[in-house]
């Protein structure tokens, strides 16, 4: 086997690299105007893992297009230039190309419910570029200071993050030098993210980053998702054909574990991802996912080290994991994807975590049957319309999903889920409607999801950081068990996109929120405004 695979990295050796993989930051508003290109049936392109480097000459046209939409090449002045239709700074020479810019991120609002202003006052910058055509980089960065709406700042007190960014810190469990007296209701926090990706040869591509990862063809993801804090990052993904193979070794942090010790600092943890995506043909397409996350430490302070055997890069670890008895936590995947047209693709995910088959193929609601598992359907230029996209999704996970023996090697990256926002014991449904036209972008998304909470200091398998080992029973669970709770989450933006390079753009947005049990009601209603940039995902809808 071994043999086989080097004359295999020989023979793909001696081909030249056709086109520069570029790096796009992942914005599902930015994507979903890929999905044209993306979900057809006439092409074969891999969309599971995300962010994408752009190499495919189908995608590199229609993200140039997006890139460049409005540009005027009869604008004159330096000026108008560079705030409409340019980079701050742009050089393309033939060794190398570098480009940066300014990203402001302004918005203020009002919080009705709570009866109090908003605002996010944020200043950012990118930095990306090429050398030659095999080495590209990107870095962006972000401070930020805000005031927001009471159940994304209860968010902020309950967990010590800014949802999916950094600690807080001026309040909060990790704040330094928390002064009530200054104002509470303020939050201040940095943001960075920074990849080098290097591409030997047109099948290979090996990127180290500080950044964020995105496995499934939908909105949320139950493998992989975006919604944590970025983390370091060593990824190789390799392309031959019809096969993408990615695998992924990761360092992460867990603040909400009790430090060993102050010059310790948060508790460390590490992780290794494999996912196979296989495009059967033009329309069908299968994926399978594991991944293994462990402690650097155990309780004692004693320091495990990196197992070697993780550094094996093919995939399923879980039979590694098992054999040597490790303590470590497991969890495996599958996804799917049908293209009946660009207009309606069917896809879905499943995730099982720490597979016992006595537990799963029972009925009596073991707290050890812990899966989840996603159906969706998109499309494209729905109605043929250019430009309207759509998406509809349900999401389910089983009570204790995610969690594990130990907190720390739970499935969650700085104290935030690594898969759903809403962690387990959870059903969700999520639509989502978009237009494009020119300048001008439509958006709206509509959720609901029911849920149950933990009582008195009961787990009752939604919180991921309690060990499924104290389950408020052994036997007898199901989903939304607890204090059954109902979400309801509305949004809608209109923005016109003033630079397309870095998505400066004027926004309008308003959102209506409803969290209703037996305990109460907590109700929000939110409009802003705000002159807004970057590519990134920054989620509200929790």
């Amino acid at each position: 086997m071994k043999k086989i695979l080097f004359l295999l990295f020989l023979v793909v050796s001696i081909h030249e690299l056709k086109a520069q993989a570029v790096y796009q930051p992942y914005s599902y508003q930015f994507y979903q105007k890929l999905s044209g290109e993306v979900y057809n049936p006439n092409t074969r392109i891999h969309s599971s893992l995300k962010p994408f480097f752009i190499d495919d000459s189908l995608l590199r046209d229609k993200s140039s297009a997006l890139l460049s939409i409005g540009v005027d090449s009869t604008r004159k002045s330096w000026v108008s230039r560079k705030l409409f239709q340019e980079h701050l700074l742009d050089i393309q020479k033939e060794d190398y190309t570098v480009y940066a810019d300014f990203l402001p991120d302004f918005q203020i609002g009002r919080d009705f419910s709570g009866k109090k202003n908003t605002y996010l006052n944020t200043r950012g910058y990118q930095v990306g570029g090429t050398i030659g055509k095999k080495f590209s980089f990107y870095t962006s960065g972000f401070e930020n200071q805000g005031r927001f709406a009471d159940y994304y700042r209860n968010y902020i007190d309950r967990n010590g993050i800014v949802p999916g960014q950094s600690y807080n810190r001026v309040g909060g469990k990790y704040g330094q030098g928390y002064n009530p007296d200054i104002n509470p209701l303020t939050a201040d926090w940095s943001y960075v993210t920074a990849t080098v990706s290097y591409t030997p040869i047109k099948y290979l591509n090996i990127t180290a980053g500080y950044d964020k990862n995105f496995v499934g063809d939908g909105y949320r993801s139950l493998l992989l998702s975006d919604y944590a804090s970025p983390y370091p990052f060593l990824k190789l993904t390799g392309n031959l054909g019809n096969v993408q193979y990615m695998v992924m070794w990761a360092a992460m942090q867990d603040p909400s574990a009790p430090q060993l010790s102050y010059e310790a600092g948060f508790r460390k943890k590490g992780g290794i991802f494999h996912y196979l995506d296989w495009n059967v043909n033009n329309r069908l397409s299968i994926g399978f996912f594991d991944s293994i996350v462990w402690a650097q430490t155990d309780d004692a302070g004693n320091r495990r080290g990196f197992d070697w055997g993780y550094a094996n890069p093919i995939i399923f670890l879980r039979p590694i994991e098992a054999s040597s008895g490790s303590p470590d936590n497991a969890l495996l995947g599958f996804t799917g994807k049908y293209k009946f047209a660009k207009e309606l693709v069917a896809y879905g995910q499943f995730s099982l975590d720490e597979f016992q088959a006595k537990e799963f193929f029972s009925s009596d609601g073991s707290a050890r049957n812990k899966y989840a598992w996603q159906l969706g359907f998109r499309g494209a230029d729905v109605f043929h319309v250019a430009g309207l996209n759509y998406l509809l999704e349900y999401n389910t996970a089983k009570p204790y999903t995610f969690s594990s023996r130990k907190p720390i090697i739970n499935y969650a990256q700085y104290g935030e889920p690594l898969a759903h926002p809403l962690g387990a014991n959870f059903r969700e449904v999520v639509g989502l409607l978009n237009y494009s036209y020119k300048r001008f972008d439509f958006s709206g998304e509509l959720m609901y999801a029911k849920y149950g909470l933990d009582i008195a200091g009961q787990n009752y398998g939604k919180n991921i950081f309690e060990p499924y080992t104290d389950a408020v029973k052994p036997t007898g669970n199901y989903t939304t068990q607890g204090i059954r709770t109902d979400l309801f989450y509305a949004e809608g933006k209109v923005a016109y996109v003033v630079n397309p390079k870095y998505n400066l753009r004027l926004e309008v947005g308003g959102i209506l929120r409803r969290e209703s049990n037996s305990l109460g009601k907590n109700n929000t209603g939110l409009i802003t405004f705000g002159l807004r940039s970057s590519f990134r995902n920054l989620y509200s809808d929790f």
